[in-house]
């Protein structure tokens, strides 16, 4: 039996301003996986909007923690807006959605674990990043 299929499906949602490094975001995951006692062995994926497919921070953090990062359009990310603990006009007036990390996060984690997912840690922010996780817990057999 595959030992990872009862793991937890939890991805990272990131979103962050151009050019903005990968210590700042990787500064950003830790603490707050350190707050929910979480750690990056517990990740699944990253996930992101589809206009920061080129930010070399993002594709750094993804190298260096060895995890599939996926970017997704303005337009799937809204399908997510309901769930969003925070909406932001600034994010929109830019991206074309309401919020990137929640969104991503919950984008990703629905296409992983193909059913209902939720927000496990809500958007936390940095100075040039925001973070959120989503997943779904599966239950064991």
């Amino acid at each position: 039996m595959n030992e990872t299929a009862n793991r937890p499906i939890l991805v990272i949602g990131l979103g962050c301003q151009r050019d903005c490094p990968a210590s700042v975001l990787m500064g950003l995951i830790e603490v707050s996986l350190l707050e929910h006692r979480l750690s990056l062995s517990d990740i699944t994926a990253l996930a992101s909007i589809d206009s920061k497919s080129n930010e070399p921070g993002l594709l750094e953090v993804a190298e260096q923690l060895r995890l599939p990062l996926g970017f997704f359009s303005a337009e799937e990310l809204s399908g997510f807006e309901a769930q969003l603990s925070h909406r932001s006009q600034i994010v929109f007036d830019v991206t074309g959605c309401y919020g990137v990390a929640e969104s991503a996060a919950l984008a990703m984690a629905s296409h992983l674990s193909k059913s209902p997912v939720s927000l496990l840690i809500p958007r936390r922010t940095s100075s040039r990043a925001t973070f959120a996780l989503a997943g779904h817990f599966l239950e064991n057999p």
